[in-house]
């Protein structure tokens, strides 16, 4: 029975983490109404531009653009928005329960987000995290289980063409009980989008539903 409780309590903790999957979007933004305007995607990071992996995110994201009301153009000299995107998860983060229930936990501080030579420095938010670096509060016991908590991010970035003027600025933060980008970005981009644009220096928290994870 011990053993059921203690198993009980880290499946719980880790479902929290795998469903659903929660993010918190900051955006700022003086975008005009979309009317057609045409845009490019480009990455943030040169390295990344024309490879196979950024290519299948940088789709997502002229997608849903597309839905928005805009037209992806076939090239930057066509474009009248330059979009830029970057995007990266971290090296993970420790969470230990206790039995019978849940104990206190705690972590270890982390390094930055790694993604595919993209590359931002970690954080540490309470949104997620709460105060005192994971404590849980509860029972105590000698027993206990632990599992990784990922932090992935997607910055999103669009200017003006002809003058550089920064009309956009939007970063996605979730976490995750994986690491695996081709998970994590598609939902970070649809959070992202979710409310498009957004009210201007706004945080919300957007949830993206089990079943579009899944499709």
């Amino acid at each position: 029975m011990k053993k059921f409780v203690i198993a009980a309590a880290a499946a719980l903790a880790l479902a929290g983490c795998a469903e659903p999957f929660s993010a918190r979007v900051s955006r700022f933004q003086q975008l005009p109404a979309p009317q057609g305007q045409s845009f490019y995607v480009q990455a943030a990071d040169p390295a990344l531009q024309g490879g196979l992996e950024f290519s299948q995110y940088a789709n997502l994201v002229a997608a849903e653009l597309t839905r928005q009301g805009y037209r992806q153009a076939a090239d930057p000299t066509g474009a009248e928005l330059v979009v830029k995107f970057r995007y990266g998860v971290d090296r993970g983060r420790e969470k230990v329960v206790s039995s019978p229930g849940f104990g206190y936990g705690y972590g270890y501080p982390y390094g930055g987000f790694y993604g595919r030579r993209a590359f931002v420095y970690g954080f540490y938010d309470p949104f997620f995290y709460g105060p005192g670096l994971g404590e849980f509060g509860g029972f105590g016991g000698s027993d206990v289980r632990s599992y990784t908590v990922f932090t992935s991010e997607l910055r999103l970035e669009i200017d003006r063409a002809d003058s550089g003027q920064r009309l956009f600025e939007g970063t996605a933060r979730a976490q995750s009980d994986t690491d695996d980008l081709t998970k994590l970005v598609p939902n970070l981009v649809e959070a992202m989008f979710t409310g498009f644009p957004g009210n201007s220096g706004q945080t919300v928290k957007i949830t993206v539903a089990p079943q579009k994870r899944a499709a």
